[in-house]
């Protein structure tokens, strides 16, 4: 069995130390006041009831603090996943219905949950990796922007039907000049903004959220704004639901797979890294597809609940370890404090206004927008800030799901983009430097009469071979004098396939005619068993290849009599 099926919280029993329990403690207390508000937040931004957002996060704790890995993670609703998970209901329609609002976002957690248990099953957990860091810069700050735009009308105390960013937006800007703004709610938003945005920069051990959350319920109690309009959460329902099977149309299915497939990849990303950080700090080590199967457990547990996709959270834990953390008993203290509000407590967030949740999604929102990232991308390589803010307009203009498979597509693109015009050069002897190096970086390098080591920077594949080609010939064609040996410097070309050995073959032979031979050096064992397979390895045959530059320049240098010495040679 996996070890992440094994019950690592079990294992965690029976390890506990006893001089752990009161930084457990004091911590479990310090995260519920955080994911309290937050759990609430983020569900309404999924575009589901508050309540839900609650019952995913008792949900995930238990889940996680019985098959994860990791001692400190803590997992619950996050701000990256609910603009999907909303996307994803409004494409398959709820119709207003708050039923089958839940029942969509509890199967969106049970898929998602599916594919994350399959993904981690399968030792798969280095997928997460296909997204690059400037691609996924350019996603979540795009994502942020999203998040803004969605929550402005309910800072203002109105609503909108857009589905996508522009649409939003555009209804946003109609209803502030309709007349639709409540003074008294867009007031009471700002304010709890700025209390949670400047404690936040004042103190990390001050809980911000909390703060803002009950002064907003005392100011809505004290002053009866319900009579002025603002909008306030209402009365949760006691209790923790039983576990259902979510009831949604077949139909919805597919749009709901391929959403899932979405969701699995940014929970995978953001857990998978996350605990690869907090494992340094507490000295794990930690096996990341037995992280992604606590993931996707934990995904399940919410979606049996009706609950939706959870992730690992920066914030949750980080305020755990400042508080002493030290096992997953914290998650499952908060997860009991949780369940106590919801049976005998309810009442307490009855009066929370819900311009004050888009405060806090608003705040989370500008954590999560990274200006400081974009900039240096930008004073660094402009390609790659050209993708990140290609991804970025991507999510904005065309919305979460269609951004994401965009920023996927923009990722891969600018991997296959590297490879299909690599990097190569011409390699010279530099004095006193060992080695042979590039003749472009250094124009004083002295190369071999008569031979051209050409190295190429990437794997040799179908889309850059006739690249390949076309820049050996241009190098012998621009040589200095008569070429007799081309020296493939081959540590760099990982593979060859089928489409790159044709090309080779043919090649070879037409550099034969023209009295020119084909040699490499430094060719990697797999490789050269590839190019055995193939036919090639014997057809150019096996004293063209050379383990290093070196030897094959003295090989050639001794067969064609060639003046030539090298500067160590004179020492």
């Amino acid at each position: 069995m996996p070890p992440a099926l094994r019950l690592p919280g079990a294992r965690l029993l029976r390890t506990y130390r006893r001089d752990w329990w009161r930084g457990d403690v004091a911590a479990g207390f310090a995260v519920t006041a955080l994911m309290i508000p937050h759990g609430m937040a983020y569900a309404e931004l999924a575009g589901v009831p508050a309540v839900t957002g609650l019952y995913t996060t008792i949900a995930a704790l238990f889940a996680y603090a019985a098959f994860g890995p990791s001692r400190v993670l803590l997992l619950g609703p996050d701000s990256s996943l609910a603009p999907l998970i909303a996307v994803a209901i409004a494409v398959v329609g709820s119709d207003g219905d708050p039923a089958q609002a839940i029942a969509t976002a509890s199967m969106l957690a049970l898929m998602t949950g599916a594919l994350c248990v399959l993904a981690g099953l399968s030792r798969l957990g280095s997928i997460a990796e296909l997204l690059s860091r400037p691609v996924q810069l350019g996603y979540l700050n795009g994502l942020a922007i999203v998040m803004v735009i969605s929550q402005l009308p309910k800072l203002s105390g109105f609503s909108v039907d857009g589905d996508l960013p522009v649409e939003q937006a555009r209804e946003f800007a109609s209803g502030v000049t309709d007349g639709l703004v409540n003074a008294t709610a867009l007031l009471l938003g700002v304010a709890t903004l700025v209390v949670i945005v400047v404690l936040a920069r004042a103190s990390a051990a001050i809980p911000g959220v909390l703060v803002a959350v009950v002064g907003a319920i005392l100011v809505v109690r004290v002053f009866d704004l319900v009579a002025d309009g603002v909008e306030v959460v209402g009365a949760l329902p006691t209790g923790f639901p039983t576990p259902r099977w979510p009831s949604i149309d077949v139909g919805s299915v597919p749009s709901l797979l391929l959403a899932s497939v979405g969701l699995a990849w940014v929970t995978l990303s953001d857990t998978t890294a996350l605990s690869r950080g907090f494992a340094v700090k507490t000295r794990e080590r930690i096996d990341p597809n037995d992280e992604i199967v606590a993931l996707g457990m934990s995904n399940l547990a919410a979606g049996a609940f009706q609950g939706f996709p959870v992730s690992a959270s920066t914030s949750r834990t980080t305020i755990g370890l400042a508080s002493g953390a030290q096992s997953q008993l914290v998650g499952v203290i908060s997860a009991v404090l949780v369940l106590l509000l919801l049976i005998f407590g309810s009442s307490v967030v009855e009066f929370l206004p819900s311009t004050a949740l888009a405060a806090i999604v608003i705040a989370a929102a500008i954590k999560l927008f990274d200006v400081g990232q974009l900039r240096w991308l930008a004073s660094v390589r402009r390609s790659e800030f050209a993708l990140a803010v290609a991804s970025m307009v991507a999510v904005v203009g065309l919305g979460v799901l269609n951004g994401l498979a965009v920023a996927v597509a923009l990722s891969l693109a600018n991997f296959i983009r590297q490879v299909w015009r690599p990097y190569d050069a011409v390699l010279g002897r530099v004095e006193q430097r060992r080695g042979y190096h590039d003749v472009g970086r250094h124009p004083t390098a002295r190369q071999v009469p008569g031979l051209v080591i050409f190295r190429f920077d990437a794997p040799l594949f179908f889309a850059n071979a006739d690249h390949f080609e076309r820049r050996l010939r241009t190098i012998i064609r621009s040589a200095d004098g008569p070429v007799r040996l081309v020296l493939i410097a081959a540590e760099p070309i990982t593979d060859i396939d089928t489409s790159a050995a044709v090309m080779l073959e043919a090649l070879v032979d037409d550099l034969h005619e023209r009295g020119i031979e084909l040699a490499f050096a430094e060719l990697k064992g797999p490789v050269k068993d590839r190019l055995g397979r193939y036919g090639l390895y014997e057809s150019i045959g096996p004293e063209r290849f050379h383990p290093t530059i070196g030897s094959a320049v003295r090989s050639y240098v001794s067969a064609h009599d060639v003046d030539w010495v090298n500067w160590d040679d004179r020492v």
